[in-house]
């Protein structure tokens, strides 16, 4: 496949999944350089040249290149053809922004803590059962005032989904393969919107290949 987009990152990297379910939505078509994260490729001189923090996901396209999450999803939505996946109101984009802003501020770490106890411990420095203890209480805290913000809509920001719901998404993934996902999904509201995505043929097909 060739195209004017270029994605970095590699699968396993929420939030190049967040990117690439995007993607999957406006049924564009893009090169996708991997760029291991476990392995520290992002510290690599090669990747600091495109992200001088060493993160992924960055994109190049019709000649620029764009780093963060939050910048590179508005870029693609309103550069990209097909269906926005931002909100048409000002309310209800007030309640998408908030709904990332919580992910990233307070949930990324939290859920992703919880999942890592479990399933990378050594990328955490060790398995650490207060820090888990903490974890999963913030991550409940995250994903109630998510679910509030939701309120009676089917997806955090409206009737359709859109960012909020993909910065979500695939953080929840991971936790979802641990024993405490129990403990963490068992709030009100989100078994309802979890099923629902996990139904989205976007969140099918960018499903990592962790084998």
């Amino acid at each position: 496949m060739t195209s004017d987009l270029t994605l970095y990152g590699f699968d396993a990297s929420t939030y190049v999944r967040t990117v690439r379910m995007l993607l999957n939505e406006k049924g564009a078509k893009y090169d996708q350089v991997p760029v291991n994260v476990l392995a520290g490729e992002p510290r690599q001189p090669e990747h600091l040249k495109r992200h001088p923090f060493g993160k992924v996901p960055v994109i190049e396209h019709d000649g620029m290149r764009i780093i963060e999450t939050s910048a590179i999803a508005r870029y693609l939505n309103e550069v990209l053809p097909g269906k926005s996946l931002v909100p048409g109101n000002p309310k209800d984009r007030a309640r998408m922004d908030m709904g990332i802003a919580i992910v990233d501020s307070y949930g990324y770490g939290a859920l992703v803590g919880v999942a890592a106890y479990h399933l990378f411990p050594d990328f955490i420095g060790g398995k650490n059962e207060q820090v888990r203890k903490d974890c999963i209480e913030k991550s409940r805290l995250v994903l109630t005032e998510l679910m509030k913000l939701r309120g009676k809509d089917a997806w955090i920001a409206g009737s359709s989904p859109g960012l909020a719901d993909f910065y979500l998404a695939p953080i929840c993934f991971y936790v979802d393969m641990t024993e405490d996902k129990g403990k963490v999904f068992d709030v009100p509201g989100f078994a309802d919107w979890w099923a629902r995505i996990q139904a989205l043929p976007s969140y099918k097909a960018t499903a990592p290949d962790l084998g």
